[in-house]
C-alpha cells in the first residue's frame, strides 16, 4: 500500500444515502477477538533477509508456512485475469515497462520479477490471484486482498475477484479493502456477508461512522494517520475491526499492540510476535 488521494466525494455520496438503506456491519467474531498474533505479513513474507521478491509465490508460501496473515494487491490484465502486483505499471519490478492492464496475462507470464535484484529467485513470475488462493488456502491463513482501483477502476474486477475466492473456498477467510471505497460497496453488493474495510490515509471526518452507516466492517489507517490527535482511540472504541499499515518500526508495534488494535500490516511480522510474546510475559 501507499498513500492515494482519497475519493472524498464516495464518502459525501455515500453519507448522504438515506439511513433506512443502511445499517451498522454486524458484529463478528473476528472483530470482537483481540490481537492474537494476527498480523499480516504486507506483500508477502519478503523482508526478513530481503531476499524474496514482494508479492511472489515464494513470498505468501513463506508467510503461509510460518501462519501470518497476507496482505496482496490486485489489478487486473488486458485479457481480464485478477494479479497479484502493487504497482498499476510494471517498470519497478521487472525488466519491462508499462501498464498492467495493457499486458495480456501470457505476455506478463514471460516477465520475472525483479530478476536482477533476487538471482536466486530468477523463475520467479507476477502471479495470478488464483494461483496465490490455492497456494495458502490449506494452510487456513487469513487474507487481505487490496482492490488496486484508486488509480485505474479495472471493469468487473470486484466480480472477478469475489468468483476466485469462492472457487478457492476462502470466503470465511478473505477482507477486502481498498482506497476507492466505491469499489469495497461494489463488493458489498456481489458479497453481501464479505469482509471489508476502508483504507485510508487522509483524514476523513467521522470515519467510523461512515463506515458503519455503509455496512463496513473495518477500518485500514495508515501507521501516520492513526498517531495524530485521538483517531486511535476513537477506531478503537467504535467496535469495527482495525489494522494499521504498514507498521514497521519496533514502538510503534508495540503501541498498536498495546492498545489492542485487531492486528497490524508489516513488512517484519516475526517482529510483531516477538513484541507480543514480550508483552505476555
Amino acid at each position: 500500500m501507499k498513500k492515494k488521494l482519497h475519493y472524498a466525494g464516495a464518502a459525501v455520496l455515500l453519507a448522504s444515502v438515506p439511513l433506512f438503506m443502511l445499517a451498522p456491519g454486524r458484529v463478528t467474531k473476528r472483530q470482537r477477538a483481540p490481537f492474537q498474533n494476527v498480523n499480516f505479513a504486507h506483500r508477502g513474507l519478503h523482508s526478513r533477509d530481503k531476499s524474496v521478491p514482494e508479492n511472489s509465490l515464494e513470498a505468501f508460501e513463506l508467510a503461509s508456512r510460518a501462519g501470518y496473515g497476507i496482505e496482496l494487491d490486485v489489478q487486473l490484465t488486458k485479457d481480464g485475469i485478477p494479479v497479484v502486483i502493487h504497482d498499476e505499471t510494471i517498470d519497478r519490478v521487472t525488466e519491462k515497462k508499462g501498464w498492467v492492464k495493457d499486458y495480456t496475462l501470457k505476455k506478463l507470464k514471460e516477465l520475472t520479477v525483479l530478476k536482477n535484484k533476487f538471482p536466486e529467485y530468477s523463475a520467479a513470475k507476477i502471479p495470478t490471484l488464483e494461483e496465490v488462493l490455492d497456494a495458502v488456502k490449506a494452510s487456513g491463513i487469513q487474507v487481505n486482498i487490496e482492490l488496486k482501483t484508486g488509480i485505474y477502476w479495472y471493469p468487473e474486477i470486484e466480480q472477478k475477484v469475489a468468483d476466485l475466492v469462492k472457487k478457492a473456498g476462502m470466503e470465511e477467510r478473505v477482507i477486502y479493502s481498498s482506497f476507492n471505497h466505491y469499489s469495497i460497496q461494489q463488493m458489498k453488493k456481489i458479497v453481501p456477508e464479505a469482509e471489508t474495510a476502508y483504507l485510508y490515509s487522509d483524514v476523513i471526518l467521522n470515519v467510523a461512522e461512515y463506515a458503519k452507516n455503509t455496512k463496513v466492517d473495518g477500518l485500514h489507517p495508515a501507521v501516520y494517520h492513526v498517531k495524530m490527535a485521538d483517531f486511535l482511540k476513537e477506531y478503537l472504541g467504535s467496535n469495527l475491526n482495525v489494522r494499521v499499515w504498514t507498521v514497521n518500526e519496533k514502538a510503534d508495534m508495540k503501541w498498536l499492540i498495546d492498545a489492542g488494535v485487531t492486528a497490524i500490516i508489516t513488512n517484519y511480522p516475526d517482529m510483531a510476535v516477538q513484541i507480543k510474546k514480550e508483552a505476555e510475559v
